[in-house]
């Protein structure tokens, strides 16, 4: 048998059912061994299977544990214990426990990351509950020197699946983590449609803040389209939106697209002014970069883009990984409890 202390000899009784003939060791379940294996060993083979790949896994708990265990011995344990994750997530109250007890305002951020399947690259859309205090007063002048409390708790969730299913996951997982419907959640993400639609209609007291930095992307091809790439012109111009937006919201960008629309004599000018406003006015409340500021409050969904990258990307997003969907799904799930440092509380509640 493969324990966390190496593989053991053990003899204990076996029993076979006379009509059936199943049998069984009957001191297994007390002894908490499933497949040769203990819940000790087991839970070191998922720790290691969900920061390396399933190869690298078998290597470094050989080097750093002399546990001898094949690639798909690794595979096939986190895989099964993925599924029974999900199952203590959406079932066990001790699963969201210490997010409830923690004290801070909730935060939500949503976004995807593409990873390679048996079906071609699908994206793998992924969601951030956290708990985080508010920081000090700031001005717009220091948007990006100015420092934030580290979270202090998280909730991670991840599938790929479309948008429709994903987010009904939201409501379901917020419920979970003890935020009521009423709460007044800041949730911060990029500019796309269905994400807005689906935070209008699940969390209707939300305080939306469009990310600053996908804000600034759109402002930055605005200039160049006006000025082109690397002139001076264009450096002013982004520099004096940026200052709009982060001053006076859409009200700043605004004036400042109507002042330009004189220099704007050709065509793809013109277009590249029209887009720009028809995407800021769109998201015209969600601009309010100045309040959030003063109020101590995140304006840019870093945490949900560290998210994409060392919760999804490191582990699903390997050289030559190409994933079977419920596997990547349950990898995603076990990931998670790493990323949330949900890790302990789980397996200290299995018996």
């Amino acid at each position: 048998m493969l324990t966390a202390a190496g593989a053991v000899t053990l003899r204990r009784v076996y029993f076979v059912c006379r009509r059936c003939h199943v049998g069984h060791h009957a001191a297994d379940l007390r002894l908490g061994i499933t497949g040769g294996r203990s819940r000790q060993a087991e839970r070191l083979l998922c720790l290691a299977g969900a920061s390396w790949s399933f190869a690298q896994a078998s290597s470094y708990l050989n080097e750093l544990s002399g546990l001898s265990v094949s690639a798909n011995t690794v595979r096939s344990v986190c895989q099964r214990e993925g599924k029974h994750v999900e199952d203590w997530q959406s079932h066990d109250p001790q699963a969201g426990e210490q997010f409830r007890q923690t004290p801070g305002n909730v935060e939500f951020e949503t976004d995807g990351t593409c990873v390679n399947t048996a079906e071609g690259w699908r994206e793998m859309r992924v969601g951030v509950f956290a708990k985080r205090g508010l920081g000090e007063s700031a001005t717009p002048e220091q948007w990006k020197t100015r420092k934030l409390p580290a979270p202090s708790s998280r909730a991670a969730f991840a599938a790929i699946e479309d948008h429709e299913t994903f987010a009904a996951r939201w409501p379901l997982v917020a419920s979970r983590l003890g935020i009521r419907a009423n709460s007044a959640i800041d949730v911060l993400a990029d500019g796309a449609k269905w994400i807005w639609e689906r935070v209008d209609f699940h969390f209707a007291f939300a305080r939306g803040g469009l990310d600053i930095f996908h804000a600034l992307e759109h402002v930055n091809a605005t200039g160049q389209a006006l000025f082109g790439e690397g002139e001076q012109a264009t450096r002013r111009w982004q520099d004096q939106g940026r200052d709009a937006l982060l001053t006076h919201g859409w009200s700043g960008i605004a004036q400042l697209i109507e002042t330009t629309r004189p220099i704007a004599v050709r065509a793809p000018q013109r277009a590249a002014l029209d887009d720009l406003s028809h995407y800021l006015h769109s998201h015209a409340e969600r601009l309010n970069y100045r309040q959030r500021l003063a109020e101590g409050r995140p304006i840019g969904s870093g945490l949900i883009e560290g998210a994409c990258k060392n919760y999804i990307g490191r582990r699903l997003k390997q050289t030559g990984a190409r994933w079977n969907l419920d596997n990547a799904n349950r990898m995603a799930t076990l990931g998670s409890l790493v990323y949330a440092d949900q890790w302990s509380t789980y397996w200290e509640n299995q018996n």
